[in-house]
């Protein structure tokens, strides 16, 4: 495994993280601590130490509480954790920016993390006119005064905001959080550098673009997860002819197309981490080989 410095955090993260939203259940599959539990001791013997989550990843910090049951029975010190605040979940994700919702959001995150603090929290992709909201800052400094709270990220929602990126350093942000891939590169044009002028870690999520940079569909493919049946066929269809293409032109023979996609991104010198989602422990596995092609 490799590190590379997260921005102003000073942190070492390592380039490949894991990223848990399935944890929530979201892909159609209901993990038991057990899963999470392989999943990520695999990642920690691999080298990899940051986990990035959210408080909305299923009902009641689903995600976060498996989480924290694995944490509570190692070494916290040895883990960088992510999480997320502004939304909840309840029957689906719901918006939560009020102060003093936020001020519970991270209590509740904490005990479901089995955690005194958390190393990375992150505005999670919410509105301008949220973010824009000076006391929910000035409540935020005064968690990261308390040491509840290491560092401070922003998630932007929209992978060309620059309001907030820009913003970023003025409201004690260290990280941004931000959709970035092979196929949506849109970040390399504006965000990437502002990130750069004010050296803010960058975690790139999405890394394998839902799946479609896996390797695991060709052309005409059907999907049944709520993730991507949603979309218009002929969207699914323009994607997977560009990742044949892709497919065929840049990735070298016997890479794997995942690997290949994590390694790409991790090519950018703006990015610290890639966040891929790991549903297995043979999936921690193949993302972690990305960290090795150069």
């Amino acid at each position: 495994m490799k590190y590379r410095r997260l921005g102003k955090t000073e942190l070492n993260v390592s380039v490949v993280g894991v990223g848990t939203w399935q944890f929530g259940g979201d892909w159609g599959k209901q993990y038991t601590q057990k899963d999470a539990d392989a999943i990520l001791e695999r990642a920690r013997e691999l080298g990899i130490n940051l986990i990035d989550t959210a408080e909305c990843y299923g009902p009641d910090h689903l995600s976060e509480s498996l989480i924290g049951d694995y944490l509570s029975r190692g070494r916290r010190e040895d883990w960088i954790v992510a999480t997320k605040f502004g939304h909840h979940w309840h029957e689906r994700w719901e918006n939560a920016w009020n102060v003093e919702q936020i001020r519970t959001q991270l209590e509740e995150s904490l005990r479901a993390l089995r955690t005194d603090y958390v190393d990375l929290y992150q505005f999670h992709s919410g509105s301008d006119e949220a973010f824009d909201n000076d006391e929910l800052w000035t409540m935020l400094d005064k968690q990261v005064q308390a040491g509840k709270i290491r560092n401070l990220g922003i998630s932007i929602g929209s992978n060309d905001n620059l309001h907030q990126t820009d913003q970023a350093t003025e409201r004690n942000a260290k990280a941004i959080q931000v959709v970035y891939n092979r196929i949506d590169r849109v970040p390399e044009e504006r965000v990437f550098p502002s990130c750069e002028r004010q050296d803010l870690g960058v975690l790139a999520r999405v890394p394998l673009a839902s799946g479609f940079l896996s390797g695991k569909y060709k052309p005409g493919a059907v999907f049944e997860d709520n993730v991507r049946k949603g979309r218009e066929r002929a969207e699914i269809d323009e994607k997977l002819k560009l990742v044949e293409e892709i497919r065929r032109s840049e990735v070298p023979e016997g890479v794997g197309m995942a690997e290949w996609a994590l390694a790409w991104c991790l090519k950018n010198p703006a990015v610290s981490c890639v966040i891929p989602g790991c549903k297995s422990v043979e999936q921690v596995e193949s993302n972690a080989r990305a960290a090795e092609i150069e």
